[in-house]
């Protein structure tokens, strides 16, 4: 085997287990954004009392579900939740 025949094969032997990587981890992912957004779902039948408790609010709800189906909108929701969270303590600690 010459050095230019063990090139051209390499990179096909390399190549197909990142590919291989690539699919499942892409079908992970969809797999957990279905599952979360099924969860989300619940979410919009608790009270606004409820969603208070978790730091939340509804149109939060109507916020984190504009993103893509293949997305995970929990993480929208959590994202919204933390900065709202930072902002309350910059406050306390403003009056403090």
């Amino acid at each position: 085997m010459t050095t230019i025949e063990f090139a051209s094969e390499t990179p096909r032997i390399t190549t197909r287990p990142a590919v291989a990587t690539r699919v499942l981890n892409a079908v992970a992912n969809l797999y957990r954004a279905w599952k979360n957004r099924r969860a989300f779902y619940r979410l919009g039948e608790m009270s606004d009392a409820e969603l208070a408790d978790i730091g939340l609010t509804r149109a939060d709800l109507h916020v984190a579900i504009d993103v893509p189906f293949g997305r995970d909108p929990t993480v929208k929701l959590r994202a919204i939740a933390e900065d709202r969270a930072d902002t309350i303590e910059d406050l306390a600690r403003k009056v403090a």
